[in-house]
């Protein structure tokens, strides 16, 4: 089966804060994909405190951009706590989890080589 490409219509040409892409929801972890490509995806994610994703591994690098709150993102064993306006790039192979430790959202840029 071929894979489906897409851009979200609605967003293309205009300007758009990444934070009112996706809400909040108690006890959840919400995501939207605004770009589904082979060579890569841009995804919004809205966790909850207290939300997660458990310790997983990509064979590609994966950028996380926090655009509100802040999150515990720990690669390879290393913790890190990253806050809106900064971004970590998680590397190919590495094992990473992350944590909100308060309401956090984040954009999640991966590209497929």
């Amino acid at each position: 089966m071929k894979e489906q490409e897409s851009v979200s219509p609605e967003l293309l040409g205009k300007a758009v804060k990444l934070a009112d892409l996706v809400a909040y929801q108690a006890g959840s972890v919400v995501s939207r994909e605004i770009v589904s490509k082979k060579t890569g995806t841009v995804t919004v994610f809205a966790f909850d405190q207290g939300q997660g994703l458990s310790e997983h591994a990509a064979p590609f690098h994966a950028l996380v951009y926090i655009v509100d709150g802040a999150a515990d993102i720990t690669i390879s064993g290393n913790p890190h706590r990253v806050s809106a306006g900064e971004m970590i790039i998680m590397p190919a192979n590495e094992p990473h989890s992350l944590k909100a430790p308060e309401p956090f959202k984040m954009v999640l840029v991966m590209v497929r080589s």
